[in-house]
Order: C-alpha cells, then sequence, then structure tokens
C-alpha cells in the first residue's frame, strides 16, 4: 500500500530550479507535484479552479508574470489544512514580514534553506496522515 503524498503546487518560472525542487521534494519530503505554474496568473487560476486538489502551495516570488506577492493574497481564503510556503532568493527581514502580514505560513531562501524546506515538507505530510 502507498503512503499517502502531500499534494504540493509550485509556483516556480525557472525550470531547472523547479525541475529539481520537485525531484528532491519527491524523493525526500512525501511530496506529490500536482501542478505548477510559471507566472501570477497561471498560477490563481489553477489554484482557484482546484482549490480541494492541494495541500501545500510552494511560491517564488519574481515570476515570469506578475509577482508571487499576488499568488500569496489569492490564497488567503484558503482551507485552515492547506499550507502557503515561499520559496525565494530574495527571503529578507523586509520580505518575510510582508508574507507573514499575507498569511504565508513559512519562507525559506533558495540559497540557504532548501534543507528546512524538507524538513517542513516531511512534517506537513506526517501531519496530513494523522
Amino acid at each position: 500500500m502507498q503512503e499517502a503524498r502531500l499534494k504540493t503546487f509550485i509556483v516556480e518560472d525557472n525550470e531547472t530550479i523547479r525541475e529539481n525542487l520537485v525531484a528532491t521534494l519527491e524523493e525526500l519530503a512525501g511530496v506529490q507535484a500536482v501542478g505548477f505554474a510559471t507566472s501570477e496568473d497561471t498560477a490563481v487560476a489553477w489554484l482557484q479552479a482546484h482549490g480541494n486538489l492541494w495541500q501545500l502551495a510552494i511560491v517564488d516570488l519574481f515570476l515570469q508574470q506578475g509577482s508571487g506577492l499576488g499568488v500569496l493574497k489569492a490564497c488567503a481564503r484558503r482551507s485552515p489544512s492547506q499550507r502557503v510556503v515561499v520559496l525565494s532568493n530574495y527571503a529578507t527581514a523586509d520580505v518575510r514580514q510582508r508574507c507573514a502580514a499575507l498569511g504565508v505560513d513559512a519562507v525559506f531562501d533558495k540559497s540557504n534553506e532548501i534543507d528546512a524546506l524538507v524538513d517542513y515538507c516531511i512534517a506537513q505530510a506526517d501531519a496530513q496522515r494523522g
């Protein structure tokens, strides 16, 4: 019997980063990527159309079109069991504050906090399994 995976939506416009992130999280953290977007409009449309299909959204702030901040605003009315985290090269104190104000559950720096993101995903996958 296969264990339940943490259904995760990825908002990242860099294809190499996205592919490596998905591979790492699927292998190490019990994540199942259920979709991805490279722009704000595409991400918001997917999240609204698939409201109950995802458990975690991982959002980059700088996208091909629009901003991850717009995606975060669109997640404001998500289910209490759904988590939204930011993965950015710009995880400054100001960015972390702004994300917290938008209801983000965690912020991770791409350059040095990938291990922390993996640990977070493992904890969320465990929590979803009860």
